[in-house]
């Protein structure tokens, strides 16, 4: 469970007093996310979401929620933070910071049970995102661009054990290649990056909420959508075309791809496998915590997403990789008007 600040019945009708959520009538620990406190709390008004932000900064929980309102005034079903007695939406607590929204109803869909409706809505549901992004100009910086993933994986590689070199081996190339092709010059905007299964809620086939935007900055679109192929497309041990393509058709109905973007795509999709196994080694393989406070990530799991991708073990790329080369030409023929 991820409960990093345990909070008790007094602190959290504090809580619901501060944001004026009426008499508190029960409160549950989230089993959700691995970063921040979570916490359900349910008053006579109704079900709300409390986070308490573990890392980040004052500025940067304040940038995240007015980022929320913003996109939240567009159109996006992204949770609503509410506002304190203090007319602020966040509250301080012990040196950290707890904001409140209003509990989203709806269904977290494990990954095999997202049928290709699902997957297009979600598809859909990002390249909008992408395009209300557009109009919010304040900066938020990227915590998990290139240049930061390399630091964090220089400090994780020196606390390695050595039964895992084969590990260091395919990530010091990796990073080398990486460095080298990785294209910056591509379209940019606000990106979720963290869209997963576990983000997404659903009511029937209609999506009702995205959630999550602990990593939420300005930063490149592909990248944005790779970590989306990464999360849904990715099913027993493979790559799944009849995954990928729905989830593509999803997004393109809103905001077609360039070809410099379906050319960069297979780098963006190693660039988040590494960034979330580096990550996860550092959060959850190096990190000292007792093991019944959170739910823990196997960084395993993007490993092998990642030797797939570099060609290294079978796992249905190629029919993936022949999709991304006849992208760009497929969407022009498709728009091409029928000859008479």
């Amino acid at each position: 469970m991820a409960i990093y600040t345990a909070l008790n019945k007094r602190d959290c009708a504090r809580v619901a007093d501060e944001f004026g959520l009426g008499d508190l009538l029960s409160f549950t620990g989230v089993r959700n996310g691995s970063v921040n406190t979570h916490y359900l709390l349910e008053t006579k008004r109704g079900r709300f979401f409390l986070k308490v932000d573990e890392v980040k900064s004052e500025l940067e929980v304040k940038q995240e929620l007015e980022l929320l309102i913003t996109l939240r005034k567009q159109g996006c079903p992204c949770p609503q933070p509410l506002r304190s007695k203090k007319g602020r939406h966040y509250h301080e607590f012990h040196g950290k910071h707890i904001s409140v929204s209003k509990y989203v109803e709806g269904v977290e869909l494990p990954l095999e049970k997202l049928t290709p409706t699902h997957l297009e809505i979600v598809g859909h549901t990002l390249a909008d995102l992408h395009l209300i992004g557009r109009s919010y100009k304040k900066g938020i910086d990227n915590r998990f661009g290139f240049t930061k993933i390399l630091s964090i994986y220089r400090e994780v590689r020196r606390q390695l054990p050595l039964h895992l070199k084969h590990i260091v081996r395919v990530l010091d190339d990796e990073v080398s290649y990486l460095e080298n092709y990785l294209d910056n010059n591509l379209p940019k905007g606000i990106i979720h990056g963290d869209l997963f299964p576990d983000n997404v809620k659903f009511k029937g086939s209609r999506l009702v909420g995205i959630l999550d935007f602990e990593a939420a900055c300005r930063g490149k679109l592909i990248y944005d959508l790779a970590t989306a192929v990464n999360a849904f497309c990715y099913l027993d041990g493979r790559y799944r075309i009849d995954r990928f393509e729905p989830l593509i058709t999803g997004y393109e109905s809103l905001r077609p791809l360039s070809l410099p973007e379906w050319d960069s795509f297979p780098n963006e999709l190693r660039f988040s496998a590494l960034r979330f196994t580096v990550t996860r080694i550092k959060d959850f393989y190096l990190r000292k915590c007792d093991e019944n406070q959170r739910v823990y990530k196997d960084f395993k799991e993007f490993f092998e997403r990642l030797l797939i991708l570099r060609r290294e073990k079978n796992g249905g790329m190629e029919d993936i990789l022949l999709a991304m080369a006849t992208g760009y030409d497929y969407r022009k023929y498709q728009k091409s008007k029928p000859s008479k």
